[in-house]
This record gives C-alpha cells, sequence and structure tokens, in this order.
C-alpha cells in the first residue's frame, strides 16, 4: 500500500533504522516535519520553505535518542505550516485521516504524528507542543500524548516557532508505550503521581477515571481566559515574527493566509506589549504553582478535542480555536508538563493533567 501523502512527506521501510537497542526495541517512530533526521531536508509543512531546505548532516537529538534505544524512523510526516495552527489542515498537503471520527479533522499541528499512530502506521508520533500541538491532536484522535516540562528535551535540530513556549512531545495509542519513550527522553526526576487532584468543573466527572480523590477548583484563568490568552498570545506572535518573518516577508502568501496573519501579528507587538505580557504570564504562573504545592495536587482539565468539521467556515474555525487554546494554553504559558489521555467519549476528546515543572514521569505513572 502506497503512503498517504496527506500524512507522509516521504516514508521508508523503515526510512532509517535504528542504531542501537534498548527499549523501543521494533517500535516505529513517525517524525514531524520539524525536526531534522539525517540526509532528509526539513520542510516545515510548506513546500516553498521544503525548495530551499538542505538535507540535515545530522539528527536532532531526539531523534538520536530514539534510534539509539531500538525505535526506527519509518518516515517523515506533515505538520500545519511552520506549527502555527491547531487544526490539523495544511492547504498544500491537505487533512490527514482520523480514524476515530473520519468526518473530524485531527487537529494539530501534530497532524502527522498523530493521524500515523491512529491509522497504526506508527507506534511513536514525535511532535512538538508549543500551544497544544500535542495535546490537541491527542485528544482529537483518541490517543495519548505529553508535553514535558519545558527545556526537559531538547529542541535542537527542531524548527523553532516561539522558544519560550516550544517543548518536543510525543503522542501513542497506549499510556504503557507513552511511557516507554519517557524513559528514553526525559530526564530523571520524581516518578510518583500526587495524592489528589484538582478539576476545573468541566473536568471533574472525567477525573474521577485517575482513581485519586478529586477536589472541585476555581481558576480565574479558566474562566475568565481572555487575559491569558492575549498575554500568551502576544508572546508567542513576536518570538514567531523574530524567527521566520524575515522568510514570510520575502514571501509573502507562501502560507495559508490565517497562519500568515498570525504571524504578522507578531510584527505589530511592541517591546512594552511584549514585556508586560511576559510579567502577566510570571504572575499567573506563580499564583498556579502555590495553588499546586498549598494543596498538595495537580490540577485536571479538558484537553482539548472533539476535532472540528473538516469543512468550516472562518468564523466557526476561530472560535473552535479559542476555545481549545482555552484548554491548551495554561500549560503551555507556564512551561509546565502536561498529560492528555483519552477519556472515554464519541466523538473523541481529552483529559489533561498539568503537574509542577520536573513531574513529568510521575504524570507518566498516573496515566499507567
Amino acid at each position: 500500500m502506497s503512503a498517504d501523502p496527506s500524512v507522509w512527506r516521504v516514508k521508508g521501510m523503515p526510512l532509517a533504522p535504528a542504531t542501537g537497542h534498548g527499549p523501543l526495541d521494533g517500535l516505529r517512530v513517525a517524525v514531524k516535519d520539524l525536526f531534522q533526521v539525517t540526509g532528509f531536508a526539513v520542510g516545515g509543512g510548506n513546500p516553498t520553505w521544503l525548495a530551499s531546505a538542505l538535507p540535515a548532516a545530522a539528527d536532532a537529538p531526539a531523534v538520536a535518542r530514539l534510534r539509539a534505544a531500538g525505535a526506527t524512523i519509518q518516515g517523515i510526516v506533515h505538520t500545519d505550516e511552520l506549527a502555527y495552527s491547531l487544526s490539523g489542515t495544511n492547504v498544500h498537503y491537505g487533512a490527514p485521516p482520523n480514524p476515530a471520527a473520519p468526518d473530524l479533522v485531527t487537529g494539530g499541528s501534530s497532524s502527522g504524528p498523530a493521524s500515523a499512530v491512529a491509522t497504526g502506521h506508527a507506534d511513536i508520533g514525535l511532535g512538538t507542543d508549543t500551544g497544544g500541538s500535542i495535546r490537541v491532536p491527542a485528544a482529537c484522535c483518541g490517543l495519548y500524548g505529553l508535553r514535558p516540562t519545558h527545556g526537559a528535551v531538547p529542541t535542537d535540530g527542531v524548527l523553532p516557532l516561539a522558544p519560550s513556549f516550544d517543548t518536543v512531545g510525543w503522542i501513542t495509542a497506549s499510556a504503557a508505550t507513552l511511557a516507554l519513550v519517557g524513559s528514553v527522553l526525559l530526564p530523571d526526576g520524581p516518578a510518583s503521581p500526587p495524592s489528589r487532584l484538582l478539576a476545573v468543573d468541566a473536568a471533574a466527572p472525567a477525573a474521577a477515571q485517575f482513581g485519586l480523590p478529586v477536589a472541585p477548583v476555581t481558576l480565574s484563568t479558566w474562566d475568565d481566559p481572555d487575559p491569558l490568552l492575549l498575554a500568551f498570545r502576544q508572546v508567542q506572535a513576536a518570538e514567531a515574527w523574530r524567527a521566520h518573518g524575515e522568510w514570510i516577508a520575502a514571501h509573502p502568501r507562501a502560507l495559508a493566509v490565517d497562519i500568515e496573519d498570525r504571524f504578522r501579528f507578531g510584527a505589530s507587538i511592541t517591546a512594552a506589549e511584549e514585556s508586560a505580557a511576559r510579567a502577566y504570564l510570571a504572575e499567573q504562573r506563580a499564583a498556579l504553582l502555590d495553588l499546586l504545592a498549598d494543596r498538595d495536587a495537580w490540577l485536571v482539565l479538558p484537553a482539548g478535542g472533539p476535532g472540528h468539521p473538516r469543512e468550516l467556515s472562518p468564523v466557526a474555525r476561530d472560535t473552535w480555536r479559542r476555545d481549545t487554546l482555552r484548554c491548551a494554553v495554561p500549560a503551555s504559558a507556564f512551561g509546565l508538563p502536561s498529560i492528555s489521555v483519552p477519556s472515554s467519549v464519541d466523538p473523541p476528546a481529552g483529559i489533561a493533567v498539568i503537574a509542577p515543572p520536573g513531574h513529568d514521569l510521575g504524570l507518566l505513572a498516573l496515566a499507567a
């Protein structure tokens, strides 16, 4: 069977073999088209970008670690353009299939990794999460996904979007495989789950699946997310424009209109606005960490999903994006680890747990 061009940019049998043996022996990896893979260019989900990109001389460290632990690279899979979208659609390559909800998108921007795992053509989807790009497609496809603590996994050799929020994450069909990957990519740290969970109203019923005491909690950033979303958007867009603004200015209309508009918004952010936004995020982060420490608990909230219909008006798509960011941004804005676990609803959606920094292994233990 030929590779689905809406999922795979290039696929092999495998594309790159394992370089060693370890806990990932025999597992197949689909690599998001932001990572360096030796001998292949990074395309960033955009054919104009790909046309001028040079083949990578070495694997990104995350790719190299997976291969050294026994995993094979099946191929390079598509992403939303330059990873600046959550829908999982790409005007150049199409929308990859979501077998868990065929009429709905996979979510993004790690759309290719999620689809490859959901369709059974990969065991591990290696991707990135800046504003939800691991957790959202995992939730929309009924899969597991981990966004690690910011900086826990090196982002060297990965095309950046907003370095203050960029993380390397992964998607799998089981909690056990998710944990195996964590044993290879994550540093040592606390590996025990918490004694209790705090759940926002919408997540309280599903939080019971973890088998821990659950207490309701009210968060101002959940009830009125606008200030948090705006501050995150300002910092993210400003960094994204610094990373890619020069290329975008030299290649007008090379990106989908909504994605280019998102980048160009970053050019309008003043230094004072960015500084104020960063101060607000730091203040809210401290408040959340104080709450978790005081209650000796981790936070549960929706992870996003279901995906939106493949054909959707721009206004409806913006509404879906805002509702999804409401779920995803707290962990992203505060640099905290978060895991997305299927919540057994149809169409698929996810439940997310956010832990204090460094408790990534504990999140994996909680899910498993």
